[in-house]
């Protein structure tokens, strides 16, 4: 690669984005941010963007795994060196980045994770636009094969739950295909990423997750049956925390919609799974009351069997669901 290809950059600025060496391509990022900021200071936005293509297409779209690397930095760079102005050009600095987390070097993939990280923490709410794609990356890195990989992409989670926290406006619509495909992974790990993110996204004040509830409740259910414990740990609370919203304010809360979930899961073997359905059940009706009766059928098949339980607690959600319901 000759620096005469990929001006603004200089010659030893290329060779060195393009050394093995670590520390030689942060010092080529370095060199990038000063360039940057000279530019924007001149408000020079052709050579930035001129920059932007050279980084984001010669170099994160190399065929050469070095160079892939000191095009991931040099990105970052670019996003540090604008600041607040990195906004401005968020399509052409995270779209290189997201492709490389497809990439089959586990260390092109944490490189990658760490230049996203970076434009994400200068360009905060500016990224969000780019969250589903941002959010179908981050559940496969969960999964990554690589600790490495999955260790850095677990600061560039927290960074975009952070985000996502702070953010005034939120694209749920946009995020719940997204979400209702991923709840069913039988992985630990994307398990738990997508247990962190419902929690997450249930406290936001600003976001109403219980209108959506009927499209990910089956998911949750499935992920409350996970062998381990840490995992139905989570769920269950997160479950918990659905219910209280429900019973503070059922008028939002598609019961119908959710009522044969329920049944289905409240004759499940996994003793947690079948308590906590039938559970659900017994509060669906007492708060909705008569309008379960089109489900009457299903309910009885449910909570029947809590006759021949031991327990106190499982005997009177039969007695208090068939009160209601009959």
């Amino acid at each position: 690669m000759s620096g005469k290809d990929h001006a603004p950059l200089s010659s030893a600025c290329v060779r060195a984005l393009n050394d093995k060496i670590y520390e030689k391509r942060k010092a080529a990022a370095q060199e990038i941010e000063k360039m940057v900021k000279d530019f924007s200071a001149t408000k020079n936005t052709l050579q930035i963007t001129k920059l932007l293509k050279v980084l984001g297409q010669d170099f994160a779209l190399s065929q050469n795994p070095n160079t892939r690397k000191g095009g991931l930095i040099g990105l970052a760079a670019i996003a540090v060196a604008l600041g607040k102005e990195s906004s401005l050009y968020t399509g052409d600095l995270i779209h290189p980045i997201l492709a490389c987390f497809a990439d089959s070097d586990p260390l092109v993939r944490y490189y990658a994770c760490e230049s996203l990280y970076n434009v994400s923490k200068v360009a905060r709410g500016s990224v969000l636009i780019h969250f589903t794609d941002i959010f179908s990356v981050l559940s496969k890195l969960a999964a990554d094969p690589d600790q490495k990989v999955r260790s850095g992409s677990e600061h560039l989670d927290k960074l975009m739950k952070d985000i996502v926290t702070e953010s005034a406006s939120f694209d749920l619509v946009g995020l719940m295909p997204h979400l209702r495909k991923k709840i069913y992974s039988n992985n630990t790990f994307a398990r738990q990423f997508i247990i962190s993110w419902v929690s997450v996204l249930d406290a936001v004040p600003d976001i109403d997750l219980i209108v959506f509830l009927p499209e990910i409740l089956d998911g949750l259910f499935r992920i409350l049956e996970d062998p381990n414990k840490e995992i139905q740990k989570m769920c269950d609370t997160v479950l918990n925390e659905f219910l209280r919203s429900i019973k503070k304010d059922p008028s939002r809360v598609k019961f119908d919609e959710m009522i044969n979930i329920l049944i289905t899961h409240s004759q499940s073997p996994d003793e947690l799974l079948q308590f906590t359905a039938i559970t659900w059940i017994k509060e669906f009706v007492q708060l909705s009351g008569r309008k379960m009766l089109p489900f009457a059928s299903g309910i009885l098949t449910a909570v029947l069997p809590c006759l021949s339980y031991d327990t106190d607690s499982r005997r009177s959600i039969l007695y208090n669901t068939t009160t209601f319901i009959s």
